[in-house]
C-alpha cells in the first residue's frame, strides 16, 4: 500500500479550500482518507495553511509520499527541512 500526503478538495464551487490528508494511492481525490493533518485556503495565501508539523513529519518518516504541491507547501512552512534535520540526526 503506497501512502501519500496531497490535498483534498472542499469547498463550493469557485471558492475552493483544501484539507491536507494522508490517504492510500489508489483512493479517489476526495474519498477515503487515513488523518487529516491540515488544510489550505489558497484565497488566503500560503502563508495562511495550517499544519499539523509533528503528524506531517511521523507520516513522513513512516515512508508516506508528498505530492508536488504539498512537497512545495512543506518546503515553504519548513517542515520539510526538519523531516532532513531528523533523517540526519537518526544515522
Amino acid at each position: 500500500m503506497s501512502v501519500k500526503i496531497r490535498l483534498t478538495r472542499v469547498g463550493r464551487h469557485g471558492d475552493a479550500i483544501y484539507r491536507i490528508v494522508v490517504a492510500d494511492s489508489r483512493a479517489a481525490r476526495d474519498g477515503r482518507y487515513i488523518e487529516q493533518i491540515g488544510f489550505y485556503n489558497p484565497s488566503n495565501g500560503e502563508e495562511s495553511a495550517t499544519i499539523n508539523e509533528e503528524a506531517a513529519i511521523k507520516w513522513l518518516k513512516n515512508g508516506a509520499t508528498p505530492s508536488d504541491s504539498i512537497r512545495a507547501l512543506f518546503n515553504r512552512k519548513g517542515i520539510m527541512a526538519k523531516f532532513a534535520e531528523s533523517k540526519k540526526e537518526a544515522k
